[in-house]
């Protein structure tokens, strides 16, 4: 019996619910259709998972048919069919073309443990080690080769005792033993953050360096940068706040929009306004609010993944 691969059999399942989402969308399902796509959830968890995945993706752009089909309204019939036959396709597809751009690079898809935009994760490894995930994050965990691999986002470790793990990142591999240690995936470098304890770093060019508690470097393509102290009493992520002490606004928000689904955007003018304060992650909506609270700028919402923060306008 022919198996599919972990990879193609994640696919398959994702494009399923995508042309399931497109058949009610089109509003030609029969109620054998219907019949038909509860069986199909019902089959499978990840049935279930991907399709209700789609149609959170749905939701937030369930604004767009009613704004294209609005813009038709002044046009002649057959025009507005035809639009309005396009404004439903498109609806379809926006869902859709989001689940495979953002889902179905599927190393996030089939990592053995991921997060969404938003939650974290705590898990006690086979081993007795203990993992968190960041938002937006995913790892896979290979105990018999005592190894973890970094596929997005960041992740923290603590291990405890018995043989080291080694994390496995794009620019080069930690080494972790009766330690605590962070490790951030960004664009172009990796960031490794000692809580307690040493780690071993073995760069993707260069020699193996050691890294003490309260200590931190980047790892990039062409090696390991320069080692920086901070501060490993101050709360952060694995504790649910995000910290700015005197920090930019843009950088602040560019570090929030991390924990938001959606667009979060500003005006340039805004950029360069100071931020110090604390802030929890379970709840950024507030963190807008507070921020709009103490600095002379507005939020404005279209809806709750669509945000735009302006300079707040004089009143005379």
């Amino acid at each position: 019996m022919m198996r599919i691969a972990p990879g193609n059999e994640a696919r398959e399942v994702a494009r399923a619910a995508a042309q399931w989402l497109a058949l009610l969308e089109s509003g030609e399902a029969s109620e054998a259709d219907h019949s038909r796509l509860k069986t199909w959830r019902e089959s499978d968890s990840r049935h279930e998972n991907a399709w209700q995945k789609i149609q959170l993706l749905r939701q937030r752009f369930s604004s767009l048919p009613t704004e294209l089909a609005m813009a038709t309204l002044d046009r002649p019939d057959l025009a507005r069919r035809a639009a309005l036959k396009r404004a439903l396709a498109l609806a379809a597809l926006v869902p859709t073309a989001w689940l495979i751009s953002r889902q179905l690079p599927l190393d996030v898809w089939r990592a053995d443990l991921h997060t969404s935009t938003g939650e974290h994760k705590q898990t006690l490894l086979a081993d007795g080690s203990t993992l968190q995930l960041n938002t937006a994050s995913a790892v896979n965990v290979d105990l018999t080769n005592r190894q973890l691999t970094l596929v997005r986002g960041e992740m923290a470790l603590n291990v405890r005792g018995g043989a080291a793990l080694t994390i496995n990142a794009p620019y080069g591999r930690i080494i972790v033993s009766r330690s605590e240690v962070c490790v951030r995936l960004n664009e172009r470098d990796c960031n490794v953050s000692v809580l307690s304890g040493s780690v071993q770093l073995q760069p993707l060019h260069g020699p193996l360096l050691q890294l003490n508690a309260g200590q931190q470097i980047n790892l990039q393509a062409s090696g390991a940068g320069l080692v920086t102290p901070y501060d490993t009493k101050m709360p952060g992520w694995r504790d649910g706040v995000l910290m700015a002490q005197n920090q930019p606004l843009g950088d602040f928000l560019r570090e929030l929009s991390r924990y938001r689904p959606g667009l979060l955007r500003w005006d340039p003018a805004l950029e360069n306004l100071r931020i110090t304060g604390s802030f929890r992650l379970d709840n950024t909506d507030k963190v807008l609010a507070l921020l709009a609270a103490s600095l002379p700028l507005e939020v404005h919402s279209r809806t709750r993944f669509w945000v735009t923060l302006i300079p707040r306008k004089n009143i005379v």
